[in-house]
């Protein structure tokens, strides 16, 4: 089986080189979600090329959708979209490559950006499953900045109303969002707790290492009459001291110097990977 966290590394630099190409991104928020998106990817979902028309392939929503570069690289190394064009494409004029995810592109279930939106058309993914008697499981991700979006606690209030055990929601939990500190701007203390009170199933893991994100996801298919919900504890930027935890890096583009660095950290990171 490959090395997932060093293939991470690999993808990050992939990002990194789309955004340099479109001249924008939302770098630190692509560099906090990757790894959740590539555990969803590589090793949960029912879902490839040859079956993403199929109606019993899982679905799934990237609700935080300005983190599209990190999606872009995540289906690129799963065979959906080629990496090359992703680059010459992105954020150019007239293109289907967007700053958000359009579902015009293979593999892209759901246009999203507007926050708030993804739990609760998930909700109505996964109550089409349960009504049509289908085996398909649907996921979504969010930021935790998106979770000040009242339409969120609608999908979270019905999603345990109708007991749909074929949901699972993850919170990207970074801490950070465009104007600083979550906990500064709406804070979020008791999270863990939030949901339960909503008679969601719960599992609070470390984001970035992937045996603690098999076990939640695991874990979650075997949950019965509730919901799950993933609190995926995170640091923004991810990767590179550059960018780890600094606000500014919600939407930045690296300098030259920037990128030298950053790529430089993003090997040495690999190279640690593959020696663990």
């Amino acid at each position: 089986m490959e090395n997932l966290k060093a293939v991470s590394f690999d993808l990050r630099k992939d990002v990194i080189d789309i955004i340099m190409a479109g001249g924008g991104g939302h770098t630190g928020g692509d560099m906090s979600v990757l790894d959740i998106l590539m555990e969803l990817y590589y090793e949960q979902m029912h879902i490839s090329p040859s079956n993403m028309d199929k109606p019993d392939r899982d679905r799934f929503v990237l609700s935080k959708g300005h983190s599209v570069e990190a999606y872009y690289a995540v289906l690129c190394a799963r065979g959906f979209l080629e990496l090359d064009t992703v680059k010459r494409e992105f954020s150019k004029f007239n293109t289907a490559y967007i700053g958000h995810p359009n579902n015009k592109l293979p593999g892209i279930e759901m246009n999203s950006g507007s926050l708030g939106h993804g739990l609760p058309v998930c909700v109505g993914m996964a109550l089409a499953g349960k009504l049509d008697k289908r085996d398909y499981r649907v996921y979504t991700v969010m930021g935790d900045g998106e979770l000040a979006e009242g339409s969120v606690w609608e999908g979270v209030m019905s999603a345990s109303h109708y007991k749909l055990d074929n949901l699972c929601a993850v919170v990207d939990r970074n801490c950070l969002q465009i104007s600083g500190s979550t906990e500064d701007v709406m804070s979020h203390k008791r999270l863990k707790d939030r949901f339960e009170s909503f008679d969601w199933h719960v599992r609070s893991v470390n984001g970035h290492d992937f045996k603690e994100l098999k076990e939640a996801f695991e874990e979650a298919k075997t949950v019965k009459g509730v919901p799950t919900m993933i609190i995926a504890n995170t640091i923004k930027g991810y990767g590179s001291p550059v960018m780890e935890n600094k606000a500014v890096w919600h939407h930045k583009v690296p300098t030259q110097e920037e990128y030298a660095q950053i790529m430089a950290d993003l090997a040495e990171r690999k190279e640690a990977a593959l020696h663990e």
